[in-house]
């Protein structure tokens, strides 16, 4: 009885969540988590806690716990970092993305580090990025909109 009704706490939750409602969610998700201490549950109710609550430690705590007990699933590492990302830690946050994309290849991660400004190559290969001529000259591109 509690599983089943676990479960549709979490179905009604996803479906808030699925629509922008994170405040019903929450709600949804943490009685789910109250009946069945799922790794999928908790890893949804973390991303749920952060974005709502700001409550960043608590929700680091609950995807650890799914990490933990489903290391090779990939959501749960989404999750993590966007609760990094939340929580104003983008080093940690690349970190994670990273990791989850050694156990599957996850669309939504890669989307999330594709969000991220990646440095360009020098303009002039075989000097170093640091040289002035290539500060200038990519300085230069840059303001121009050649690059």
């Amino acid at each position: 009885m509690s599983r089943a009704e676990a479960e549709e706490h979490f179905t009604m939750g996803m479906e808030s969540l699925k629509n922008g409602d994170t405040g019903t969610a929450l709600e949804y998700l943490e009685k789910a988590v109250l009946l069945e201490r799922n790794p999928l549950y908790c890893s949804n109710l973390a991303i749920c806690l952060a974005k709502e609550k700001r409550e960043f430690k608590k929700a680091v705590s609950l995807c650890n716990e799914a990490i933990k007990k489903d290391p090779k699933n990939s959501l749960h590492f989404l999750h993590l970092g966007r609760i990094h990302l939340l929580a104003n830690q983008k080093r940690d946050a690349i970190r994670i993305f990273n990791m989850g994309l050694r156990y599957g290849e996850n669309r939504d991660i890669i989307a999330e580090l594709n969000r991220f400004d990646r440095r360009r190559s020098p303009l002039i290969p075989f000097l170093d990025r640091g040289h002035p001529v290539n500060k200038i000259l990519g300085r230069l591109t840059y303001r121009l909109g050649l690059r």
